[in-house]
């Protein structure tokens, strides 16, 4: 449970500072305050986390498969 929580975790991260690289940088507290105001997608505030999931999932289907073919 832990290593999967540090895994969606990473690609939160990895995809906030990806995207938002600029902002980050500048303003970052200016950033996380306009998040209610976000409008991504339509998915407003949430867009983050619905990304997140999204690619996790995506991932994690990768790695089952991974792990079915690995193992002998």
């Amino acid at each position: 449970m832990k290593k999967e929580l540090m895994i969606f975790l990473g690609i939160f991260l990895f995809l906030a500072i990806g995207m938002h690289f600029k902002e980050w940088i500048s303003h970052p507290i200016e950033h996380i305050a306009a998040l209610p105001k976000a409008g991504a997608y339509g998915f407003g505030p949430f867009h983050p986390l619905i990304f997140t999931t999204i690619i996790y999932v995506v991932v994690s289907i990768l790695r089952g498969i991974v792990y079915l073919f690995s193992k002998k």
